[in-house]
């Protein structure tokens, strides 16, 4: 349940975020940018479960570790992966080039590494501070 509630959180808050601030960025029309970002946001959950599956697979059968390394490779190997996937659907939406597809997705993915370690930080402290009330309370 906190996986379920951690993604939908995840999603929803970027998505209040990121389609005003991309759309007036961008020029672009709020609705149509809205759709496709809430398109990447299900392709990106999507992604998401079908690449950690294979990685942890990769993982436990080199018997790799999760050191800040690693982290890095995982990060980055998601990115390429996501971006392989959204680059041309960005494209095709937005009827724009590619060129100008990558600095969009580019701009995404920057947004989305610092927003998921702030969003993470943020929900870790709230987790931690609910735990510790519902202790008390018992």
């Amino acid at each position: 349940m906190r996986r379920i509630l951690h993604a939908v959180l995840f999603e929803v808050c970027a998505l209040v975020i990121l389609v005003p601030l991309m759309s007036y960025g961008f020029g672009m029309d709020m609705l149509h940018f809205g759709a496709l970002a809430l398109i990447l946001a299900v392709c990106a959950m999507a992604s998401n479960m079908i690449y950690n599956h294979f990685y942890e697979m990769v993982e436990h059968r080199y018997g790799w570790r999760r050191t800040v390394p690693m982290r890095i490779l995982h990060t980055l190997g998601f990115e390429a992966f996501f971006m392989a996937l959204a680059l041309p659907l960005t494209a095709w939406w937005l009827d724009i080039g590619i060129l100008d597809a990558l600095l969009l997705d580019v701009t995404f993915s920057i947004f989305f590494m610092i927003y998921a370690f702030c969003f993470n930080w943020v929900f870790d402290i709230a987790r931690h501070r609910l735990a510790g009330w519902q202790a008390a309370r018992r």
